[in-house]
């Protein structure tokens, strides 16, 4: 795939966005554990990060999907991950599902103002004893009248502790295993709904992670989006976007690890000379680097599948695999050529490699993309 000057004006305008807005405070947001989403957000969707392959009508940029390729790129270079993540369930994890299958009132109520970064959303799909196992999930809703009457508890939400509105998946019927699932727009001030505790994780630290309990919330059967009973086929389309998008990231943050690297060795002596003297040093490197320009194109390609129309399953089950692991190696290989002061949290590399350890496990774990790539070859999984 060939990006256009457009494409390169729209890069540089986001990582202007990525060094003015993001890296000045990530500090302070990494020990408050969280960062402003209410504040941050409009400022991302006066760039129109928020909605860039969104309807107009609804404020969306009305762009393909090679922007978004590029704008995750741009977002995974931040100096935490976790503001990165937070950005992309905004407008990759939570709203897709809601702009292809929900009704006109339905986005006007919530697609709008989510693209505006006046409403924060997020994807409420794991639960405390399901982890990647969707088709074990309890959370149920009950029928009565014009409304869902929702119980469960759902965890490991990012943005959990400031969403306005989940996009929750919930069961709808008492077919068991992935059938009657539905998708339901579930507003947080909604009666019986609370944060039960804001989660205390390794990585990834300014990125609110909450688990949440619903007891007995009304919702209106209004707000489920597409077919009662379609949410699980729903939410399968949405993960694939989910984990293209954890893919595209990891080639900027990557890069960016590397490229400071490089330059750490450069001007750090070792026995008299600079480090990068040292030939394993600069192969190791320089292999990582040529790694990374490898999944970039693959990503590149499976952009250009989807937007041909074609089914990404098998090529972004691939990205998230390989973006998962190659994340560990680059993170490792940082810290271990800045040696002692790598191992210092003052220096970047210990958060870097905090950050990365969730790439093969969030949205979907390296043994789920394992899974599903066997199955695609023909063999028992």
């Amino acid at each position: 795939m060939r990006l256009t000057d457009e494409h390169t004006a729209f890069r540089a305008s986001v990582r202007a966005f990525v060094e003015s807005e993001i890296n000045p405070h990530v500090d302070a947001w990494e020990e408050a554990g969280m960062f402003p989403a209410h504040e941050l957000f409009p400022k991302a969707a006066a760039l129109g990060l928020l909605g860039l392959e969104r309807d107009p009508e609804y404020g969306g940029e009305g762009a393909d999907h090679s922007f978004q390729m590029v704008a995750a790129e741009e977002l995974g270079r931040a100096d935490a991950a976790g503001v990165a993540m937070a950005l992309g369930v905004q407008s990759m994890m939570a709203t897709p599902s809601l702009a292809t299958f929900g009704t006109p009132d339905l986005k006007r109520a919530y697609l709008a103002p989510a693209l505006a970064g006046e409403q924060v959303a997020a994807i409420a799909v794991t639960e405390p004893d399901t982890g990647s196992d969707v088709s074990r999930l309890r959370t149920r809703a009950v029928r009565d009248g014009d409304d869902w009457v929702i119980t469960g508890r759902k965890t490991y939400i990012t943005n959990g502790s400031q969403a306005d509105w989940l996009c929750l998946l919930v069961r709808t019927s008492d077919e068991g295993g992935y059938r009657g699932m539905s998708q339901v727009i579930v507003p947080t001030d909604s009666p019986g709904f609370a944060v039960a505790k804001r989660l205390d994780k390794l990585g990834n630290r300014c990125s609110d992670t909450a688990e949440l309990v619903l007891d007995e919330v009304r919702a209106p059967v209004a707000n489920t989006i597409g077919e009662v009973g379609r949410g699980f086929q729903q939410q399968m389309q949405q993960f694939i976007i989910e984990r293209m998008y954890a893919a595209y990231s990891s080639v900027g943050s990557c890069d960016r690890a590397l490229e400071r690297t490089r330059a750490y060795i450069t001007e750090r002596e070792v026995f008299g000379q600079p480090l990068a003297t040292k030939q394993y040093v600069t192969f190791c490197l320089t292999e990582l680097q040529a790694q990374v320009e490898m999944l970039r194109n693959h990503n590149a390609a499976v952009c250009e599948a989807y937007l041909a129309g074609e089914d990404i399953t098998r090529g972004a089950s691939i990205a998230k695999l390989t973006a998962g692991r190659l994340a560990r190696e680059v993170a490792d290989a940082c810290i271990q050529f800045h040696g002692g002061m790598g191992y210092m949290e003052e220096t970047w590399t210990a958060r870097f490699f905090r950050d990365t350890r969730l790439g093969s496990i969030g949205g979907g774990a390296d043994e789920v993309m394992l899974q599903v790539l066997a199955r695609l070859d023909g063999l028992p999984a």
